[in-house]
C-alpha cells in the first residue's frame, strides 16, 4: 500500500490553481515538496488532510480516500503545519495531557524525551515560546503517538542549524520502519536533499518534475561552457541556464550531451532554481 496517492488533484483559489497533481509516496519513503511561496505546497497538504475540498481529482492517504471523515486514519497521522496551531494558553506539559486524551497510542515518556532532547520549555505557555520552540513542540507531538505517516509543512523553519540537524536525523530514524513514511515541504532544500527519497517540484500550481532523488542526481548535470558550445547542443538537452556576456552554466540531461562532455554534479537546489528560471524566461 502506498502512503499517499493523488490523481489529477486540482484546486482553484481565485487566480491560483493547483492543477492536475499526480504524486505517489511509497510506504517507508520520504517525499519532499519544493517550491516558492505560493507554488501550491500548503494547498496540496490541506487537500491531503481533508482541510480543503478538491475541485477535481482524487487523493488517498494510507489507503483511505480523503474526505470529510478522516477518523479511520487519524491515529496513524502525525501532522505539523506551518503555524502548529496548539492552544496559546497551554504549556508543553499541559499539551501532552491533551494529546494523551486524543490518541489511543500516545506515549508520554517518548513525548517527554523529545521535549528534553530538543530543549523545549515545558512550563511556558505556547504563546510565549519562540517560533523555533513552537515548531519543536509540534514535532514532538506528531512523533509521540506511533503514527505511520507524518505530513509536515515547513517543520524546520525557525530552527537553528544544530537543532535542525537533530530534527532531520529524527525524521530519518522514523522511516527506518518500512511502514512509516513522511511528506515534507521546506524552503531549506539542503534538508530535503539529505533526507528525501523522492522530490516533487511545484511551480505556480503545476508539477514541474517528480522523481526519485538519486535518479534526478544521476540524470542531470551542470555544464559550464561558452555560449557557442551551449547553442550547439541538441534540442531538449538543456532544461535551464544562467548566461553571462562571456560564459554559460546550464542544467542538462546527461544522456543528451556528447559522450565525454565534462559535467559537474547538480544539487537539488540548483535543479529547482534553474528549472524555475527557465520556466519564467
Amino acid at each position: 500500500m502506498n502512503a499517499i496517492e493523488t490523481r489529477g488533484l486540482t484546486k482553484h483559489y481565485g487566480d491560483f490553481t493547483l492543477d492536475d497533481l499526480n504524486l505517489t509516496l511509497p510506504s517507508g519513503c520520504i517525499m519532499g515538496l519544493v517550491g516558492e511561496n505560493g507554488a501550491g505546497k500548503t494547498t496540496a497538504i490541506r487537500l491531503l488532510l481533508g482541510l480543503a475540498k478538491p475541485d477535481g481529482g482524487t487523493a488517498t492517504v494510507l489507503g483511505q480516500t480523503v474526505g470529510p471523515d478522516m477518523r479511520a486514519v487519524k491515529e496513524d497521522l502525525g501532522v505539523v503545519l506551518d503555524d502548529v496551531g496548539y492552544p496559546t494558553g497551554l504549556t508543553a506539559k499541559q499539551m501532552g495531557k491533551v494529546l494523551a486524551a486524543a490518541y489511543k497510542n500516545w506515549d508520554m515518556p517518548l513525548y517527554e524525551r523529545y521535549l528534553h532532547d530538543m530543549n523545549v520549555p515545558t512550563d511556558k505557555k505556547f504563546s510565549a515560546l519562540s517560533r523555533g520552540n513552537k515548531m519543536k513542540l509540534g514535532i514532538a507531538g506528531a512523533l509521540s503517538h506511533r503514527a505511520k505517516l507524518l505530513i509536515l509543512d515547513e517543520p524546520t523553519g525557525g530552527l537553528d542549524p544544530v537543532v535542525r540537524d537533530e530534527v532531520v536525523d529524527i525524521f530519518g530514524q522514523f522511516t527506518r520502519d518500512p511502514a512509516c513514511s513522511i511528506l515534507i515541504s521546506s524552503h531549506i532544500v539542503s534538508d530535503l536533499e539529505r533526507l528525501c527519497d523522492y522530490i516533487a517540484f511545484l511551480h505556480k500550481g503545476k508539477l514541474l518534475l517528480y522523481e526519485e532523488k538519486d535518479r534526478l542526481l544521476e540524470e542531470y548535470g551542470i555544464l559550464q561552457c561558452d555560449r557557442a558550445s551551449l547553442e550547439a547542443l541538441a534540442s531538449g538537452a538543456v532544461l535551464g541556464k544562467r548566461l553571462t556576456p562571456y560564459s554559460a552554466e546550464a542544467l542538462v540531461r546527461r544522456d543528451a550531451v556528447p559522450a565525454g562532455t565534462e559535467l559537474r554534479p547538480v544539487t537539488i537546489e540548483e535543479l529547482f532554481v534553474l528549472l524555475v528560471k527557465e520556466d519564467k524566461q
